[in-house]
């Protein structure tokens, strides 16, 4: 199986949550024709979009989220990027970036029936790593990731900060995004 095929996978069984008036569901059924038109829709040269994998660690039994101060959008995020050739899964995408970027072994994503779980999907507009890139959209599929008992972030050179966070005390540059991802992820986890 191709990281395609998985994408496709992962969304065709997504329950998107009926919370937003069928918003996640419409977004759903985007990325799905986005792969349907692209077969190298996963990859930063797939443009105008291509999808990306992100996901959110928190540590419920203190009930908090783990965020980083992005250098280029000045706002708190989840941990995230671009998939890459190694990437088998499309929640491995999102589990190799939150390990990368908050230095913590040992993150597990939420699981059903053993596969990765999305929580939510979000798309957005951004400018790619490069002068000579033009604005494209990110498809975000966007995942949980449970931080072990004891963990200790350490801030990689992805971020200019890296902090813990209460579910209650969000900071205030952190986006919409964030703040659905994180009731989301409260939602799963509570």
């Amino acid at each position: 199986m191709t990281l395609h095929d998985d994408a496709v996978r992962a969304l065709k069984d997504w329950t998107a949550p009926e919370t937003d008036d069928g918003a996640q569901e419409q977004l759903r059924l985007d990325y799905l024709d986005h792969l349907l038109a692209h077969p190298d829709g996963l990859w930063r040269s797939c443009l105008p979009a291509h999808i990306t994998a992100s996901a959110v660690v928190v540590d419920p039994a203190h009930e908090r989220v783990l965020l980083t101060l992005h250098p280029k959008v000045g706002r708190w995020l989840q941990m995230g990027g671009h998939c890459e050739p190694e990437d088998a899964l499309l929640g491995a995408a999102a589990l190799r970036e939150a390990t990368e970027e908050s230095g913590i072994a040992g993150l597990r994503l939420l699981e059903s029936d053993g596969r990765p779980l999305p929580a939510r999907l979000d798309r957005h507009r951004v400018h790619c790593p490069g002068r000579d890139r033009p604005e494209n959209v990110h498809l975000d599929v966007q995942y949980v990731a449970v931080a072990p008992a004891g963990a200790e972030a350490t801030i990689s050179e992805e971020s200019l900060d890296l902090r813990w966070f209460s579910y209650d005390a969000l900071p205030e540059l952190a986006d919409r995004s964030v703040r659905s991802l994180v009731a989301r992820a409260r939602e799963l986890t509570g």
